[in-house]
């Protein structure tokens, strides 16, 4: 398995367990969970060379801190 895959694989976890975090409204975990996979997301696009993904997750991560600060 390739490093993106790893990489790939563990950003989707942690962003199910944000999606789960967020279910059960246990806060702010939720967010940090989101926080990380957002990041590792945007790893993955840059292994990829792969500027659509890197431009989601960097407007995933801006929404989510404004919204993180503005609670």
């Amino acid at each position: 398995m390739k490093n993106v895959d790893i990489v790939k694989w563990i950003a989707t976890a942690i962003q199910l367990i944000g999606y789960g975090l967020t279910g059960l409204n246990i806060v702010p975990w939720n967010v940090f969970a989101f926080f990380i996979g957002i990041v590792l997301w945007f790893l993955v696009g840059y292994m990829w060379k792969d500027k659509a993904i890197m431009v989601v997750h960097i407007g995933a991560f801006i929404a989510i801190f404004a919204g993180y600060l503005s609670s």
